[in-house]
């Protein structure tokens, strides 16, 4: 498999820690005083309690990854959580896991050889993993309680980015990557408001990921092609906004795209 070359969008590891911060803090303040019974329609079977402790528990978990720069699969997912005693203090709960995986970040060098299961083999991966983690149940826990999720655009061209090119090495864990294949077609994924532009070429043992840089009316185009405001493009990717919205410019083939969105999910 050919890696994807994604240089053009990957924000600075830096980026991306200060990023998990800003996310984190905006995620507790949602939180706090909500129900933790609510339900988080988006993460079907969850409430905001499974979302926060999801969602800490994965930081730590990435923390302890780094902290001992794994250089193979890890054999169990167990990690010291210290949950909390009372549901109430889960809010506070997830702003500590935030703080141990700060702390963690200051001693690892992000361009450190590392295992992961994704495009990049270095430890800035996970820093960008769990960014994308956190952002996206943030916007989840927002959504749950009928508010109206934003994020920036940039960081959204990022996250698209983040998410397609690890996209093919995701079915150890998500089996259904496995039906996206085919005999040469294509789909485009462009952001309106960023340079944030992809082809994705399916073949007959997987698919290819494949940056476009700009916005080039020449480009050739695709058998399915989708144009949207970056953010949306990134809630599009990760199945938390219908295709059918009017935020997407969606055009070509209806079965290649219900196939795509039907085995793309991680």
């Amino acid at each position: 498999m050919k890696t994807p070359d994604h240089s053009g969008w990957g924000s600075a590891p830096a980026t991306h820690r200060e990023a998990i911060a800003t996310e984190t803090a905006g995620f507790v303040d949602v939180v706090k005083g909500a129900s933790p019974a609510t339900p988080v329609p988006s993460c079907p079977g969850w409430t905001l309690l499974d979302l926060v402790k999801h969602t800490g528990s994965v930081q730590r978990w990435f923390s302890a990854l780094l902290r001992q720069r794994v250089q193979e699969p890890p054999r169990s997912r167990d990690v010291e959580l210290r949950l909390p005693a009372r549901e109430d203090g889960y809010a506070d709960w997830l702003a500590a896991s935030a703080a141990e995986a700060a702390s963690t970040f200051a001693t690892v060098d992000p361009d450190a050889p590392m295992w992961a299961w994704g495009a990049d083999q270095h430890a800035r991966f996970w820093v960008r993993r769990m960014l994308f983690e956190t952002l996206m149940h943030r916007v989840d826990a927002e959504l749950a309680l009928g508010l109206h999720p934003v994020v920036d655009r940039d960081l959204a061209t990022d996250g698209v980015d983040e998410f397609l090119v690890n996209l093919p090495f995701a079915a150890f864990f998500a089996p259904a990557v496995d039906n996206l294949r085919g005999h040469g077609e294509t789909l485009r994924f462009r952001c309106a408001d960023t340079s944030g532009d992809w082809l994705v070429h399916l073949r007959p043992d997987g698919f290819d990921v494949e940056p476009k840089r700009g916005h080039t009316e020449t480009t050739t185009s695709a058998d399915v092609e989708i144009h949207a405001a970056a953010a949306d493009l990134l809630l599009l990717v990760y199945g938390r906004l219908d295709r059918g919205s009017d935020a997407f410019d969606v055009r070509g083939n209806e079965d290649l795209l219900t196939r795509w969105f039907t085995n793309s999910a991680f």
